[in-house]
Formats: structure tokens, sequence, C-alpha cells
């Protein structure tokens, strides 16, 4: 019995969430889906996810990310397979792969404020259809929206964003999928995972229902469908930085 089986709900009706593998996780994912996932740059990515979408083979997807990876890593392994179609993020940074993939126009972008972006999630996982911001106003971000005028001040209407699926990854999770994640890997996950049909966790650590403290749970259970235990992550670096050694220290 392997040890994801062996968790198994603990209270005496079924609680547990906890599928055996990330490719299970993912089985029902169809070409043309929609999905959100948590990660900034390459800080808090689902690996193990992104790992099984690569070897499920759906294609023609949308990516719902904040910058769809960086130096070939993380989603930006997903872009190199020729499996997307759409990418919606706030920053292309040094993405040289979407760069690329924008201007040969082999991929379609929609590019907005990381504020928008965020709110326009929250409001997806709210039921909210829609709201107005002035973050925009007179600039490109504003092209073909609708402005409205509220006390003097001119506002964009922002549409919300939802998905099929949503790939979050925390530092702790229960069989029942309350989360904790890890500072600033925390980022859009909670978001997204309110705004997704199916919205399933990765976990660096799996513990039994009752063993994440109410007070230490980030995302509660109930806004995620499926877990899986993924032990090892690569974690890289994008940018290594160290201050210069001052003389004499």
């Amino acid at each position: 019995m392997s040890e994801v089986t062996a968790l198994g709900p603990q209270t005496g009706r079924d609680t547990s969430k906890v599928v055996a593998s990330c490719a299970e996780a993912i089985s029902d994912l169809r070409d043309g889906a929609s999905i959100m996932v948590g990660g900034f740059g390459l800080c808090g990515n689902p690996e193990g996810l992104i790992a099984a979408v690569l070897d499920h083979g759906a294609r023609d997807l949308t990516i719902i990310s904040n910058n769809a990876g960086n130096l070939g890593k993380g989603l930006a392994t997903w872009l190199n397979a020729g499996i997307v179609r759409k990418v919606v993020c706030t920053y292309l940074g040094n993405n040289e792969d979407l760069h690329r993939m924008r201007e040969e126009g082999s991929i379609e972008t929609e590019v907005m404020p990381q504020g928008t972006f965020a709110e326009r999630i929250r409001a997806g996982g709210a039921g909210i259809p829609a709201f107005y911001t002035p973050t925009g106003v007179g600039t490109v971000v504003a092209e073909g929206k609708e402005v409205r005028r509220f006390d003097g001040r001119d506002y964009l209407l922002e549409r919300a964003l939802s998905a099929d699926f949503a790939f979050v990854r925390a530092a702790v999770g229960d069989e029942y999928g309350n989360l904790r994640f890890y500072r600033t890997a925390r980022n859009f996950s909670p978001l997204m995972a309110t705004a997704a049909r199916m919205p399933v966790a990765e976990v660096d650590e799996l513990r039994p229902l009752g063993g994440l403290d109410a007070d230490d749970v980030h995302l509660p259970g109930i806004f995620i469908r499926r877990i899986a235990l993924v032990r090892e992550h690569e974690d890289p670096f994008e940018y290594r930085t160290v201050r210069p050694r001052r003389e004499g220290s």
C-alpha cells in the first residue's frame, strides 16, 4: 500500500480527496481546456502537475498565469512543446520563449496589470461577472473596453476570469484539501482555486485530516477537489544575486 493511500480518511466518512499521482489528478484534462496555474516566475510552481500535462498530451490549452514560466522551465515547457494556444498573463519579462512566440504570431497573448489580473480571478471565484477599475485608463489596456465615469473619474470595465482547471502548489495540505502555502509561493494560488471548476493541489507534505491547525489554513479544503503528494521539486533559482563583498569583511 502506498503512503498516499495509507493516509486515507481519518474520521469514519469519506473525506479524502487524495489521488495516487499527478497523472490521475489531471486524467480528465481535454484539448482546449483553460488552466490557471499558481506561481510567480518559477517560485511556487506546481512542478509535478506541469510535468503531468506534458505526459498527458492535451493540446490547444489556454494558460492563465502570472508570466508563463521562464528560462525554459515551468510553464515555458508547455510553450516549447507547442501545446498552448493562448496565454493570459501580467508579465512577459525575461520569458524569451513567450516573447518569441508572440512576435511570430504562433501564440495569442492577453497582458494586463497585475492587480487587475488578481481582481479578475477573485471576481471569478466570488461570482462577480465584472467590475470597474481606474487602472489602465488612457493606455492600450483600455482599447476595446467600456469606460464609465464615476465621481469625476474614468474607470474601465473588466470581466471576471474563470477556468476549467486550477493547479496550485502548497507546502502542506491535509487529505480534505486544507492548504498552507510557503510565504510568497502563496501568490495567486488561493484566488485561482476559487475560480476554477476543477481545482487541483500539489502538496510537498500531506497530513491526515486535523493535521493542520485551523488558524494555519490559508485555503479551506472546500475549494480543492483533488490532492497529489509530490515530494521532490527542482525549485530552480531564476537569477541568483548576491551583494558584493566589502573590503575587509
